[in-house]
């Protein structure tokens, strides 16, 4: 297999996979040295164990913002440390003397030395911060226990989920918690009933994994939530395992499945440069790698590609100036030319080709070039024109469209999110088919989570606001449904609390929607305390009814969830998004504001009595909040939160840097004087004196988007006036909690902070 390797890449892949073993009493620490290749240097630190078998190792670049990687083979002989990784042909071979591992790298035939010296291991952040486990026990225990539901029956895995059906319907393959709580991926014949694990997960998360054809299944790993994604792939009986993307510090995106070319996809990397991502065809079988396109202009960087069904390249978009798109189209297959210049703010995207017309040029788009809401086009892309408005609505973005291939890419509905998702059915078959789930799931949200290539067999996914979510299987022959799971049969539908749609207007007159979820004690016309929960994003994003873990266990408790789709939030228009731009913790805090009188003027919460908890972007509004209006909550909970925006627009990950512009657009631009005020006045770093109100902090130590620097300098400065904060960082996480212990851990502490400073009537904690 040929692969293209970058000089930076290189000196990655050869030295992110080093691991070493020698006498326990002289090689076990951490070990650390930079390497030099054409005025290049990459630190590199490695991290040595005992183990049964002798030794195990893992190996951190910081600047790569790798940590945490298992290595394969070493052995110690005669005074000669011998490293080998197999899948890319590496070997280092040094002597250990005293306290430094003298030694040489080859590659091929590429030789470079490279020193590593004894030292202490190194973790990211200031590690003296953090809040210890026992005293994050001691916060948890102020929460009383004797509830019907614990904080992990809403946030433990589901012990089986993520059913799929192979294209062919042979075969079901799903997840499987087992006592360990690791989530191995399980595959079974449904005509033997036979099973078997063919993906074991072990330290690091299985974050995805699907079909690629009826024999051999992918999946994405990356390495602590640093969100470097490698692809893998396996055979459906759980042999010919192998990593296809053996890359480290890459990024793999999957772009296509090909459904006319079972033995491949299409994939995009940042291989070649970590600020921009290239379309690559690879082969699941081996890893054979196919470049189809160059994107060599970093200051002008493609940033999405256009693909048809047989793996062609029909188009891309590419950036401009940072904050315009040209939008490139081929008629011949060659060359590609601009067919429309847009702004980074309009929409027109390709949804699919119409495979069912004659013109190779007719495509499905979603766009708002002319109109404030997402609509979706018949359009003729040679011509450069609109054939059909095929669907609108007048309040919400349309979302989406569904194509039968088995029936020749008939066109079957279309779906958007208003105050419940709503699937419009347009073929014949496919209005047979929802008034068929309407009448059997009345209420419900339902969505096709899978269907065989002949249409015989589908999957549904049913859920609400109080159900977790079930899957039935539905025979399209006998027309029958059957009950395969339900992921939460702990969680009664019952006495789960209801979501409610709210509607409102702002303190300047926009009109604004979001959610309540209100607990019995509230319908009971009690004044609750309640949870103030701005989404992420903020751009783009929205809430949306159905299952929340978070604000079941919340009202499970007595408290109530608001959560506000402020101005930026995404589905609402064109319109109602560009209002919030350059209004991030201004104008849209004063809609999470408004929000919040809204609900108490409804006589369903106390408002001496609100919390903001939110994470990412929600995590910043939690710090804006308690900065902006500092009586307005009785507490907050900051969740991988930016703190200060200067120092987070310094920390982007590199494939970010091509569109600061544009993120500058959304949110602020420093070398604006008159912003760069703004940016002081928004930013919570700065104000820290007027936070007076209790805080916790929760971060992921390997957070690309949210550095873990956004997190300790709010802790420093509070810390440093004196005030307690407990500060939870879990060093195997990134942009939030992918692993289940780690996540019940934080909902037990952040209870306990809630009871301590929201139930009045709690005044020490309920255990010792």
């Amino acid at each position: 297999m040929r692969r293209k390797i970058s000089k930076l890449s290189a000196v990655v892949i050869l030295f992110l996979c080093v691991a070493t073993q020698v006498k326990a009493q002289d090689i076990t620490g951490s070990w650390k040295g930079k390497l030099s290749v054409q005025g290049t240097e990459v630190t590199l630190v490695f991290d040595i164990k005992n183990s049964e078998d002798g030794y195990t190792s893992t190996m951190d670049s910081p600047s790569q913002g790798a940590t945490g990687i298992p290595m394969d083979v070493t052995t110690y002989e005669n005074d000669t440390l011998t490293i080998k990784f197999n899948q890319a042909g590496i070997k280092y071979v040094a002597a250990l003397k005293e306290t430094s591992l003298n030694g040489t790298f080859y590659q091929g035939g590429m030789e470079f030395p490279l020193t590593l010296n004894k030292t202490e291991k190194t973790l990211p952040g200031n590690v003296s911060l953090p809040t210890s486990d026992g005293d994050l026990e001691k916060l948890a225990n102020w929460n009383p226990t004797n509830y019907k539901y614990s904080v992990e029956d809403y946030f433990a895995r589901p012990k089986a989920s993520s059913f799929s059906f192979s294209p062919n319907g042979t075969y079901l393959s799903y997840r499987e918690k087992d006592e360990n709580k690791k989530n191995h991926v399980y595959v079974k014949n449904l005509d033997t009933n036979e099973v078997k694990r063919v993906i074991e997960e072990k330290d690091e998360l299985i974050r995805g994994f699907g079909w690629a054809n009826e024999n051999r299944m992918i999946y994405i790993m990356d390495k602590g939530g640093n969100e470097d994604y490698h692809l893998f792939a396996v055979n459906v009986d759980g042999t010919n395992q192998k990593e296809l993307t053996p890359f480290d510090g890459v990024k793999v995106n999957i772009l296509n499945g090909l459904k006319e070319d079972k033995d491949h996809m299409i994939i995009s990397m940042n291989q070649n440069n970590p600020q921009i991502f290239e379309p690559y065809k690879i082969n699941i079988e081996t890893g054979e790698l196919k470049q189809l396109y160059k994107n060599e202009d970093a200051a002008n960087p493609i940033n999405s590609y256009v693909f048809d069904k047989d793996g062609k390249l029909r188009g891309f978009v590419k950036l401009r100036n940072g904050v315009n798109q040209d939008f490139y189209y081929t008629i011949d297959g060659e060359n590609y030319n601009i067919i429309k210049q847009l702004s980074w703010k309009d929409s027109f995207g390709i949804s699919s080709f119409n495979y069912a017309s004659d013109n190779p040029h007719e495509a499905y788009v979603i766009s708002n070039l002319d109109s404030d809401k997402a609509q979706i086009l018949l359009y003729d892309l040679k011509e450069d024109k609109v054939i059909k408005n095929l669907f609108s609505n007048d309040n919400y973005d349309v979302s989406g469209l569904g194509l039968s291939r088995y029936r020749g890419y008939e066109l079957d509905y279309f779906s958007y999110n208003g105050e419940k998702n709503v699937v419009v059915p347009v073929s014949d078959y496919a209005k047979k088919l929802h008034k068929k789930l309407t009448n059997k799931f009345p209420g419900y949200n339902f969505s096709i989570s899978d269907v065989t290539d002949d249409e015989s067999k589908y999957l549904f996914f049913i859920q609400s606001d109080k159900l977790y979510g079930t899957y039935y299987s539905y025979d399209a022959k006998t027309e029958e449904f059957k009950l395969l799971y339900d992921l939460m049969p702990n969680l009664i539908e019952n006495d789960m609390a209801e979501m409610r749609p709210i509607t409102f207007k702002s303190r300047d007159g926009l009109t604004i929607h979001g959610y309540i979820t209100l607990p019995k004690e509230a319908l009971n016309g009690e004044r609750v305390p309640v949870i103030v929960n701005p989404h992420g994003g903020p751009q783009g994003i929205r809430d949306s009814w159905g299952f929340n873990p978070e604000a079941q266990l919340f009202a499970s408790r007595g408290y109530a969830t608001l959560q506000v789709n402020f101005r930026i939030s995404g589905g609402y228009g064109r319109e109602f998004l560009e209002s919030g731009f350059k209004q991030i913790g201004r104008k849209a805090m004063d809609d999470v504001e408004d929000g919040l009188q809204y609900v108490v003027d409804q006589g369903w919460v106390d408002k001496d009595n609100a919390a903001i908890y939110g994470g990412s972007h929600g995590g910043y509004a939690v710090l804006r909040g308690l900065t902006k209006t500092p009586d307005l909550y009785a507490c907050g909970v900051d969740y991988v939160g930016v703190s200060n925006i200067f120092t987070f627009f310094e920390s982007f990950p590199e494939y970010w840097k091509p569109y600061k512009k544009i993120v500058k657009e959304i949110w602020y631009d420093s070398d604006i004087p008159e912003e760069k005020e703004i940016m002081k006045e928004v930013s919570p770093v700065f104000h820290i004196d007027k936070i007076k109100k209790p805080l916790m902090v929760v971060q992921g130590a390997n957070d690309p988007r949210v550095n873990i620097d956004e997190s300790d300098q709010i802790v420093e400065g509070l810390r440093a006036k004196g005030v307690d904060v407990p500060y939870m960082v879990k060093y195997d996480e990134g942009h939030g909690f992918g692993k289940e212990e780690n996540r019940i851990a934080l909902y037990e502490s952040m209870m306990g902070f809630y009871a301590k400073h929201l139930k009045k009537e709690i005044k020490q904690p309920i255990k010792d």
